[in-house]
């Protein structure tokens, strides 16, 4: 069994979470682990949104790169980061636990309103930079405005407290794997079978290159092999739609105990256009992507038709 691994990760407080994580199991088998932090364009460039970085994997190229290099012997990566496609030579070994999936709303004091859908006033500034995030609050509430943010979470939360927004959107799995405490704001977290996240959230994968069998026969003990089975048809979903992190759409699946699959999605054309949403059940996963895919192009199409109707 390999004795040493080094790990390449992200420098922000949740990567490195993350990366600690993985290092802890792999401890726990008699493994010595070192870290190494890699920056990547997506930690570079701050000013800019998500739509307007250049290509896809803005969070992982770098880190992939000292992968192929061999300069890491493995990559931890926030799964919902990771481009769809692995590069040349390169594979994803295993996934984690899925931690909550959800998105949650976390609402500037004096800013709420339970009078209305998300409990958030009217008009209201709400900070994200996900077009996923922003087509499917303006699907709720029309009336909201939304504006780009960056940064890590730590960094977005000292943004709201500025009163620089009035709420801002962040991934629930981040909010309780840093135990960050919210009790000064209001905070709202989303069914995700009606505020659909990104395919693989909340999941952590390790990625490796193809030919060291050694790291991957280790890495193959600690793989959660159930939530592999989900995130497979969600990340399958968003490759057949060539799609990346800038893509307003939404899938999560998730398995009943008869081992039944249900699938949520919701996807728009931009990220201030309608929303279409579908939910699919089956008893297997084959074509379960392809089905999600046709039925949410089908459900667009439908909707350019009528749109195009009450235009004439």
């Amino acid at each position: 069994m390999k004795s040493n691994i080094t790990i390449g990760t992200r420098g922000s407080e949740l990567a490195l979470w993350q990366a600690n994580y993985i290092k802890t199991q792999l401890e726990e088998l008699g493994v010595t682990v070192t870290l190494k932090i890699i920056k990547t364009q997506g930690d570079n460039i701050q000013h800019l949104s998500f739509a307007k970085l250049e290509g896809k994997g803005f969070f992982t190229k770098e880190i992939e790169d000292s992968l192929l290099r061999g300069d890491i012997d493995m990559a931890v990566h926030s799964m919902k980061d990771l481009p769809t496609i692995s590069p040349e030579g390169l594979v994803i070994t295993a996934v984690s636990y899925r931690e909550d999936p959800t998105d949650s709303l976390i609402i500037s004091p004096n800013c709420g309103d339970d009078t209305l859908p998300l409990g958030l006033k009217k008009g209201a500034k709400v900070g994200t930079s996900s077009a996923r995030r922003k087509a499917q609050l303006l699907a709720i509430r029309p009336d909201l405005e939304m504006v780009d943010i960056r940064g890590n979470v730590p960094t977005r939360l000292g943004k709201l407290m500025t009163s620089k927004f009035d709420a801002i959107m962040l991934a629930t799995a981040g909010l309780r794997r840093l135990e960050i405490d919210l009790d000064a704001f209001s905070v709202v977290e989303l069914n995700p079978r009606e505020f659909v996240p990104a395919p693989a959230q909340g999941v952590l994968a390790y990625q490796t290159c193809t030919e060291d069998l050694e790291t991957r026969r280790l890495l193959k003990k600690i793989h959660n092999r159930e939530v592999a089975r989900s995130t497979n048809i969600e990340r399958k979903a968003l490759r057949l739609m060539n799609g990346g992190c800038q893509m307003p759409f939404g899938v999560y699946c998730e398995q009943d105990a008869n081992g039944h699959y249900h699938a949520w999605a919701a996807r728009s054309e931009s990220w201030n256009s309608p929303t279409v949403r579908i939910n699919i059940s089956s008893s297997t996963s084959y074509g379960l992507a392809e089905r999600i895919v046709e039925e949410l192009d089908r459900q667009l199409l439908e909707l350019r038709r009528n749109s195009a109707k009450a235009a004439a």
